[in-house]
């Protein structure tokens, strides 16, 4: 592998993933014998305790370097490299010139049989083969043991058939335990097969060399002091002793620290004559590469007035989606079989596949969890920003990989569409009921439901800024239409106030809701100034923006005194936090035209209006204080 222990992420290093994470001692072992100052004796000391760099899976945000992905979950590593495999294709296709291979490292990981056993696996590796990645080499630890036993009790199939089936090169190492020689053939084997990914099928003894080798009590549990002591003695080492590196290892090692600078001293040197050869495409490397967004980028984002024809959000997402692309050539991702639908598809560029690795639109197919998994392999490659999409309701098969996103802090963009009951007819299999208080729910997540073109516009200005924060931007199916007072700017408070129907300034109720219901509260509370009531109007696309904000702002929108009523068409947990009621989903929806199903659940006027009244009602002999008001 080519990597430098004195920087850490220098952009052209091999990338490492160890997907069967459990085994994380071994990788915070190797890290500390070549030379990651991060991963000191006295973190080894520390492993799998409170604050250290050491914990019990691999977390990549934890470190500076050495580990790339957080791993864990199984399956999600092995679909992070996916991910890193397709970064380095589609940097290398944009940037590397005859003569000058900027973009060419290696992707490896390391799999157990866990890992194949997960379906998210499967998804990625039938991806990974469709694009013919064959930078991507991935080891097999083919050692027949899982947490139940021997994998025979569930685990029968010819893994190696299969990925042969699933386009990849598949070669096999016999005897994983003594034979490394027939472990460096087959790398280097792999590596002259450029067409396809490779998997190499490593047979090996789980606990090689203790009392319990070959069982699955290795799996899960200490070997015991005895055990532990035999293993020594077997291999030459003093039992008595821990923590110790003979010098000789340390020797042997002790070179990766020169020949990593060396590796990245030749690549700084490469990347100083292409800078000068192209300088254009110089610059657009190094600020793509620290990270940096062009001037003014911004300004591309469109804007959109009242008299603008009504559209769907997730046609307005179109609209930023384009220009968007063409100020920033970073953005890179796609769509669930679904781009009809989604409308993600980017128009300047072409499709991402194997020979035209330039196209900036990868075809997920219909894979929803590797979608999501991939993602997080792009962001963590650095580069690009990835996004993703598909229908609300299906983020549901995609929240293994979304989590993830959240606690590795990568900046994944979801675009997910169809939000509410309002996708009408394909029925309540479809219509997202949970999935917002869900989301909601998710720490380092931020979660936008625009109400029109400007929210949306300012839904993507956020999401774009946030690079160590997944965000999930909520869109519509139908149309709703453009609404006077609302801002980008307003988006990134969370909440902000669209209307006060009060001369006075002293209110009756606050009206507030996020997404394709905000235009039917500004409806009600115009019909309510009629009935002499003195309404103010909240537009409130994310709750963890809000939250965000200072007390004085947040009291300034929901002010002591005055009910709150939220609308929104998805379950109503998690709106206790800011209003006194709501009109919200209380269980499944239904089949049938958008406009019936949000009469038949309560999503009109006159129902909001006659919920105000009750709502008004009910403190009249009472003053509620605003729910914002938290002791901590």
């Amino acid at each position: 592998m080519r990597f430098n222990p004195a920087n850490p992420l220098w952009f052209n290093r091999d990338r490492f993933v160890l997907s069967n994470g459990h085994a994380c001692a071994l990788q915070y072992i190797m890290l500390h014998l070549t030379g990651y100052k991060e991963f000191s004796m006295d973190e080894l000391k520390r492993f799998r305790q409170v604050d250290s760099k050491t914990p019990g899976h691999p977390e990549s945000h934890l470190v500076h370097g050495g580990i790339e992905v957080t791993t864990g979950p199984l399956g999600q590593g092995v679909s992070n490299a996916v991910g890193l495999a397709i970064a380095e294709a589609h940097l290398a296709a944009t940037f590397n010139k005859p003569g000058y291979d900027l973009i060419n490292n290696y992707t490896y990981v390391f799999v157990g049989d866990g890992c194949l056993q997960e379906g998210i696996s499967a998804e990625a590796a039938s991806l990974a083969g469709h694009l013919g990645l064959g930078k991507l080499i991935v080891f097999y630890d083919d050692n027949n043991v899982t947490i139940d036993g021997f994998t025979e009790l569930s685990f029968t199939e010819d893994v190696g058939k299969r990925f042969e089936a699933y386009g990849w090169h598949v070669s096999s190492v016999h005897d994983g335990n003594h034979d490394l020689g027939a472990i460096e053939k087959a790398i280097e084997e792999a590596k002259k097969v450029t067409d396809k990914p490779s998997l190499i099928k490593v047979k090996t003894i789980i606990g090689f060399g203790s009392a319990k080798q070959g069982t699955e009590k290795v799996h899960g549990s200490p070997l015991g002091a005895d055990d532990v002591a035999a293993v020594k003695k077997k291999f030459g080492f003093n039992p008595e002793q821990f923590f110790v590196i003979p010098h000789e290892v340390e020797a042997a090692y002790s070179k990766y620290g020169s020949r990593g600078q060396e590796f990245e001293g030749q690549w700084n040197d490469l990347l100083k004559k292409y800078s000068a050869q192209f300088p254009e495409l110089g610059n657009e490397l190094h600020r793509r590469i620290a990270g940096k967004f062009p001037e003014n980028w911004k300004s591309s984002l469109p804007t959109f007035k009242p008299e603008d024809a009504p559209k769907a959000t997730r046609q307005y997402s179109e609209s930023v989606i384009g220009p968007l692309s063409t100020v920033l050539p970073e953005l890179f991702g796609g769509a669930a079989d679904l781009n009809p639908s989604t409308l993600t598809y980017i128009k300047s560029s072409k499709d991402f596949q194997k020979n035209s690795y330039d196209g900036r639109n990868i075809r997920f197919g219909v894979r929803e969890h590797a979608m999501a998994a991939i993602c997080n392999g792009i962001a963590a490659y650095g580069g690009s920003v990835p996004y993703c999409s598909t229908f609300l309701n299906f983020i549901g098969y995609a929240m293994g990989a979304v989590r993830l996103s959240a606690i590795s802090m990568f900046g994944v963009i979801y675009v997910m569409t169809h939000d509410s009951i309002g996708l009408g007819e394909d029925g309540p299999t479809h219509q997202p009921i949970e999935s917002l208080p869900m989301l909601r729910a998710l720490p380092n997540l931020l979660l936008i439901r625009p109400a029109d073109g400007n929210e949306t516009s300012g839904a993507y200005a956020v999401a774009v800024e946030n690079r160590n924060r997944p965000s999930v931007l909520a869109l519509t199916r139908q149309a709703v239409p453009n609404l006077k007072g609302t801002s980008i700017d307003g988006v990134y408070k969370g909440a902000y106030v669209l209307a006060d129907h009060s001369d006075s300034g002293k209110l009756d109720i606050v009206l507030t809701a996020s997404g394709s219901e905000v235009h039917l509260i500004v409806q009600a509370a115009e019909k309510l100034k009629e009935l002499g009531v003195k309404a103010r109007v909240v537009s409130f696309p994310s709750f963890e923006l809000f939250d965000s904000q200072s007390d004085d702002y947040r009291l300034s929108v929901f002010p002591d005194g005055v009910p709150v009523l939220a609308v929104e068409a998805a379950a109503a947990f998690g709106w206790k936090e800011y209003a006194h009621a709501s009109v919200a989903m209380h269980g499944f929806g239904t089949s049938g035209p958008a406009k019936d199903v949000f009469v038949k659940y309560g999503f009109t006027v006159d129902n909001i209006v006659k919920k105000s009244q009750v709502l008004i009602g009910f403190y009249a002999n009472q003053k509620p204080i605003s729910l914002v008001r938290r002791p901590f």
